[in-house]
This record gives C-alpha cells, structure tokens and sequence, in this order.
C-alpha cells in the first residue's frame, strides 16, 4: 500500500448538499497542506513523515509515521492489534 496515497486515496460519495461537497473538498486540502507543514519542519525528523492512508477493509483512515527511505512503518494509529480487535468485534 502506497503511504503517501492521501492523494491518492478512494474517492468518497459525494454528500447530496453542494456546501456539503465545497466544506468536504476544503477539509482535505487544509489537511493534505497541514501534513504537507508538518513533514516540511521535520517535526519527526529528517527521516521520517506523516501520512494517512485509507485502510479498505477496516474502512478506517490511519494515520503513519514512515521512514522517508525505507518506507518502514516506524509507528501507526490504530495500532495494527486494535483494528485486530475490533474488525473481531464488528458484526457480520
């Protein structure tokens, strides 16, 4: 999985109100330039950046802290042992 795809990430449904839709497309260009900030101060480090990528079969957005050259996820939110526990809890 591409940990830089918050660009790239699944389109979601439209909301029926076009406010709606302007307030959606706002939200994410304000975050795609905060973490854009964020990765630019280095406020990780020099070798490391903040993504989030869209989880598919969780449905869930995650947020990462990947090694710029390795790709190694060094720490992620969810932990990969609570999305365990709660795609067990989830009903079928």
């Amino acid at each position: 999985m591409d940990p830089k795809s918050i660009q790239s990430s699944p389109r979601v449904p439209s909301p029926a109100s076009p406010d709606l839709a302007r307030q959606h497309l706002e939200d994410r260009k304000a975050l795609v330039s905060a973490v854009k900030a964020i990765n630019e101060s280095a406020v990780f480090g020099e070798n490391y950046e903040l993504t989030f990528v869209f989880d598919r079969p969780n449905q869930r957005t995650l947020i990462r802290i990947i090694d710029r050259e390795t790709k190694e996820v060094i720490r992620q939110l969810p932990a990969e042992y609570a999305l365990r526990v709660a795609s067990q809890l989830r009903p079928e």
